[in-house]
Order: C-alpha cells, then sequence, then structure tokens
C-alpha cells in the first residue's frame, strides 16, 4: 500500500467537512493522526487517530486490512467518531469534558454506515465490475433483532441508498464461494485458516481457548519435561542403538502430529464457532458487539499468467513506508508520555508527538542490534577422545556462524512463490524527503458550517406547523364538569 496514496485519499475527504479550519494529517504506515487548527495563528491540537494492519499472503494474492483502533479527543469543532470506550488511542482523553463516546448501537451503526459507503464508492470506481460482499454480525442477536436495532442509525438517504448488490447479509462470511478466503484450502479442517487472529480481538482469544481445549472439554496441559539421567553415556548409548529402528517411525509420527490442529480447531466449523461466540464473556456482558467484514475481489482473466503476480513480492518497501520501529516508539510515546485530559495538555502533546515523527524522520535511525546465539549444546557421543581434547578457540564461541536462509523453490526459472519469511528487504530508512512528499499533508477548509440539532429541531416544527395548515381542521371538544355545590 502507497502512504502517498493514502495521505492524499485523506486530505481529498477533508475537503468536504464543514466549518472554517486547517487539518494536518501524519500518517505512518498504518497510524494515522489527525491535527486541527481553527486559526492560523492558533497552536494545533490532535483530533482523531486510526490505527489498522495489513497482512500480504502471497499464496493465495489476497491481503486483509484490519482496522485495531478509531478514537479521537473529543476537542475537534464538530464531533468526530470515537469508540464505546472512555479513551483507546489517547490516554485520559476521557476527562475532557467535551468527549462523548458513542454507545455500543450507535458504534454499531456507524461502522455499519461507513462499510456502506466504502462499498458503494469501491463499486462506482471499479464501475460494478468487483464481487463486493458486505456481512455483519451481532452474536446473541436474531436477524430480525440486530437490523431493527441498527435501522434507524445506519440508515442512508434515500438519494445516496446504496445498490441492491451491495445490501448486508446477515452472518459471517467464512461460508460464502463468491470470495476466497486468504488462506488456502487444506484436506486438513482447520478453524485458524477460516477466521482470522488479530491482537487485542474477542475472535482471537476465542480461538486460543479452543486451540488449548481437548476432546473430553478440558483444557491440554503444557507437554512434560523429559526427566534428566545421571550418566550422559548410557543414554547417549541408547539413543545411538534406538536412532537406527525408530528415526522413520517417530518421523512419521512427527508429520501426522503436525498435520493435525491443535486442540479442537479441527472439530470446531466456522458456522459452531460463531454459534458459541454468542456466549462469550464479551458478546453477554450487557454492551451490543459487532463484527463487520467487507470482502473485494476481482475477476481474473483466462489468460493472466499467474508467474508475473508471483514474481512481485507484496513484502517489498513501497515509497514513503517507515520502519516498524518509528511505528513502536511514537505508539509508545502516544500511550505513555503524553496527557489529552485538557486542551493546554493536548496542545503540549500534538506537538510533542509531530516534533517525533519529523525528527525520527529527518535521520535519528535506530542502532542495530547484535545477534548473540548460543552454542549448540554438546552431546556425550560428539565428545573427542582425552587425548584431543582442547581449549576451543574463541572465536568459536563468540562468532557463530550466521544463520542462511534455505534456496526458494523454483518452477520454469522462475519462483513459485515471493519471499515471506524471512523477510528478504532491509527496513526502510527515511529521510525527510520521505516526511514531506508523503508522510505529512494539511488541507486548509473554509465551507459553510453544519446546521445545528436546535435549528434542525426549529425547522422541522416550522415545516410541521405549515404541513398543518393545509390538512383539514379538526375540533376536539372536552367534557364539561359540573362544579359541586357547597352547603
Amino acid at each position: 500500500m502507497s502512504v502517498n496514496l493514502l495521505r492524499n485519499a485523506l486530505l481529498d475527504g477533508l475537503k468536504e467537512l464543514p466549518g472554517t479550519r486547517e487539518f494536518h494529517v501524519h500518517v505512518l504506515d498504518i497510524l494515522i493522526l489527525l491535527s486541527e487548527q481553527r486559526t492560523p495563528d492558533s497552536q494545533r491540537i490532535m483530533v482523531s487517530g486510526i490505527e489498522a494492519c495489513v497482512y500480504n499472503i502471497p499464496t493465495t494474492s489476497c491481503a486483509i486490512l484490519y482496522v485495531s483502533k478509531v478514537d479521537s479527543t473529543g476537542q475537534a469543532c464538530s464531533p468526530s467518531p470515537t469508540s464505546a470506550l472512555n479513551q483507546y488511542l489517547f490516554p485520559n482523553s476521557s476527562e475532557f469534558v467535551g468527549k462523548c463516546p458513542l454507545s455500543d448501537v450507535r458504534l454499531c451503526g456507524w461502522w455499519k454506515r461507513i462499510f456502506t459507503g466504502v462499498a458503494t464508492e469501491l463499486d462506482a470506481r471499479s464501475q460494478s465490475k468487483a464481487i463486493i460482499r458486505l456481512n455483519y454480525v451481532l452474536p446473541g442477536y436474531s436477524e430480525l433483532e440486530a437490523e431493527n436495532s441498527l435501522k434507524s442509525i445506519s440508515s442512508f438517504p434515500s438519494s445516496s441508498s446504496p445498490p441492491f448488490l451491495l445490501r448486508w447479509t446477515y452472518g459471517h462470511p467464512y461460508s460464502q464461494q463468491d470470495i476466497p478466503l486468504p488462506c488456502p484450502k487444506s484436506e486438513v479442517l482447520n478453524l485458524g485458516h477460516y477466521i482470522p487472529w488479530f491482537d487485542d480481538d474477542p475472535k482471537s482469544r476465542f480461538i486460543d481457548e479452543i486451540a488449548y481445549t481437548t476432546e473430553n472439554g478440558r483444557v491440554k496441559s503444557p507437554a512434560r519435561k523429559r526427566t534428566r539421567t545421571n550418566s550422559r553415556l548410557d543414554l547417549a548409548k541408547k539413543q545411538s542403538e534406538e536412532d537406527g529402528e525408530d528415526v522413520q517411525t517417530s518421523a512419521k509420527k512427527d508429520d501426522r502430529k503436525d498435520e493435525r490442529p491443535s486442540g479442537e480447531l479441527g472439530i470446531v466449523s466456522p458456522d459452531e464457532f460463531w454459534e458459541r461466540m454468542s456466549f462469550r464473556q464479551e458478546c453477554v456482558a450487557g454492551a451490543v458487539t459487532g463484527f463487520f467484514t467487507l470482502g473485494v475481489t476481482f475477476p481474473h482473466p483466462a489468460s493472466s499468467n499467474s508467474s508475473m503476480h508471483s514474481s512481485i513480492s507484496p513484502l517489498a518497501p513501497q515509497p514513503g513506508q517507515v520502519s516498524s520501529q518509528i511505528n513502536k516508539r511514537i505508539m509508545t510515546s502516544l500511550h505513555t508520555a503524553v496527557d489529552f485530559s485538557s486542551t493546554d495538555f493536548a496542545t503540549r502533546a500534538t506537538e510533542s508527538l509531530e516534533g517525533a515523527i519529523r525528527g525520527l524522520c529527518e535521520g535519528i535511525a535506530s542502532i542495530p542490534t547484535p545477534i548473540i546465539q548460543a552454542p549448540r549444546p554438546i552431546r556425550a557421543t560428539d565428545r573427542p577422545p582425552k587425548a584431543e581434547r582442547r581449549t576451543p578457540e574463541p572465536s568459536s564461541l563468540l562468532a557463530p556462524p550466521q544463520p542462511s536462509t534455505p534456496p526458494p523453490r523454483m518452477a520454469n526459472g522462475t519462483r513459485t512463490v515471493p519471499d515471506i519469511s524471512p523477510n528478504p528487504f532491509p527496513e526502510p530508512e527515511p529521510s525527510l524527503e520521505t516526511y514531506n512528499s508523503h508522510i505529512y499533508g494539511s488541507v486548509c477548509v473554509s465551507n459553510p458550517d453544519r446546521p445545528s440539532k436546535k435549528a434542525d429541531t426549529a425547522a422541522g416544527v416550522k415545516q410541521s406547523a405549515g404541513s398543518s395548515a393545509d390538512a383539514p381542521q379538526v375540533t376536539v371538544l372536552t367534557v364539561r364538569r359540573k362544579k359541586k355545590r357547597t352547603e
């Protein structure tokens, strides 16, 4: 993913926002921090942030975009989205009076509306050539209950209603056949091939629990360590005698053991997984939990050459890409070194974070860490006789041979699969040109302000009064009560 294209797309989207102000955006692959400047003389203040991850699967030429965190400080001119939690990205922002987190139902409706807008735009750009599927699940809710809960919140105006082919499907997308799944097909059923695993995700915690559950419904105990014998020579002799007989048998057992997934991952189907997900703590704690998925694929022509697609590695550094260490340092500073509880603190935090991003891109490179490997333990059979024993050279222990990568698989002179691990490409080096051309961007907005809710309410009352004047007048007669006589 080109950071430059992402930055330009964000700036184009910000141009349509109401109000008069200037936006400053920093895009680090993929960490987006948006600052707002109301007047040219005022200080910048951070208002929104997005953290996302992109996973490439070269074997199937698929990619997964996972939006990890979306949050705001609540200090923007107009309301900006924030999670149902009090604070997610910006520390102590929940103490700011102007921050109003969305409720669980409203947050799900907001996500559904955002996904619908993205799908509609993709369909228009591809001229309806792309296959787009929208799925959502509210565990514990039936389709009718989920639709009624989000209908009024996620509904689009009639003028911008999505086409019929982009309607939402209630249910998970891991049983449909229109869009291929990212992981390649396998003869052995493995739940991990269907449902992706992400950090800080309820699905991931449930998958981990299933992986450690045995067939009897119990949690699997850790592997028992082998007992240590007193005589290493006897153990080595016994091992050398058994190696010749049991090498092939143990290899076959290990192969069969590796093919089987851990725990109940080979037993639980995707349908059963989502049915059991309704009883998880995250879904029955009282708050509505939603899972939204947008799948996109393009039909490949029959004459396309697969070797041409596989020769380009998705791990190749893109223009404007920065190393993962810079992202980690910025996220560490964002979570531990700044405060957004007030306007003054948020202004200082914004200045500190933006200065750190610029400083890291100007050439503050990370010091490479040397790889220190422990020497391989010497077995009794490998020890030389006493006459040949001598003190090992220091270089043999302090300078071990560098690990080498096995040669890639070739077919007709080309690689069948791009290199994925370890990464054959070096970490991209940041520079000031990268910062100005790809990471940082600003846009000035001068649009009419968004009408307030009070104005909308007054207009609605006025319109209803005008419509009632045209309607036939109805006279309501009230019952006359008799007064009691006082003697």
